[in-house]
């Protein structure tokens, strides 16, 4: 059994299935169907550019996500990377030291490429890497619910992430945990999403002026979602941050301790040391 007192996760992301879904989910129902052919002829039409700006994909709200859970062993997603659609995004999944996997355009007869492909690589993972604890599958198809289960049954805690109203009722299930990516820290409900595709670089400029805070906030939130009780121990809070960004240090940033450098933002982070014990929660601007 792998050492849980030191969490190591392995990320599969099938990028095709949550590209659509999410297009899907802020377009209508069945609207890359709808679009596919034109997405693929012309993505530079001013029309289809606009709508695939609406529907773009926060690889950063995932990776989180999934980090929040413990050390990133290995993060791979899969899709056809040649396609225009999901070129965009390769920049920005390598920055995050995700491993490209490509698949190759599928005929009618290998829909499921993507699906077969990632379960081999799984479960051939769970038994090379024993020390794996968590499985993170992001998707929605009930085509993976006997992953889940292997998983499961290998002693590996799972962890689904899929688009709300495109995700098999049955995949949830057959995880111990699932998140929808609509809910995770950083990404706008869809009707925000098509007028932030409107700005694209405001939320850009907004973190830029002090990534720190930003960095601080999206820790918060995302142990408060796993904790109900919204109070976390600073030390507990530090490591998630270390794992979201290792270079980050608080005496980089001026400041003599974690305390201090928490105590620097009053207006995200509220702190409590009356019993000897540093916590933090994210400050709640609705009390």
């Amino acid at each position: 059994m792998p050492d849980t007192t030191s969490p190591r996760v392995a990320v599969y992301l099938d990028f095709d299935n949550i590209v659509m879904s999410w297009y899907d989910r802020v377009h209508g129902r069945n609207s890359y169907a709808r679009d596919r052919q034109r997405i693929a002829e012309n993505p530079a039409d001013p029309e289809v550019s606009e709508k695939l700006a609406a529907a773009t994909i926060d690889v950063g709200a995932i990776i989180d996500y999934a980090t929040s859970y413990g050390t990133l062993v290995l993060t791979r997603a899969y899709a056809d990377w040649s396609s225009p659609v999901n070129a965009e995004y390769r920049a920005q999944l390598v920055s995050r030291a995700v491993d490209l996997v490509q698949l190759f355009p599928a005929a009618a007869y290998a829909k499921n490429g993507a699906d077969i492909r990632l379960a081999v690589d799984a479960v051939e993972d769970m038994f090379r890497l024993p020390d794996l604890t968590h499985v993170a599958i992001v998707a929605g198809d009930s085509d993976y619910v006997p992953l889940a289960q292997r998983c499961r049954r290998l002693g590996r805690f799972v962890v689904g992430v899929g688009v709300a109203g495109s995700t098999a009722k049955s995949l949830s299930a057959a995880c111990d945990r699932f998140d929808s990516y609509d809910s995770l820290p950083g990404v706008s409900a869809p009707e925000k999403a098509k007028k932030d595709a409107a700005t694209p670089h405001s939320r850009a400029r907004k973190r830029s002026v002090d990534p720190a805070a930003d960095l601080l906030e999206r820790a918060l939130r995302l142990e408060n979602d796993k904790d109900p009780s919204q109070w976390q121990h600073a030390s507990v809070l530090k490591s998630l941050l270390t794992r979201l960004d290792p270079s980050f240090s608080e005496k980089a940033l001026g400041h003599r301790s974690f305390s201090e450098f928490i105590t620097a933002h009053p207006d995200i982070a509220e702190m409590d040391d009356t019993d000897n014990i540093v916590r933090v929660r994210l400050v709640d601007t609705k009390r």
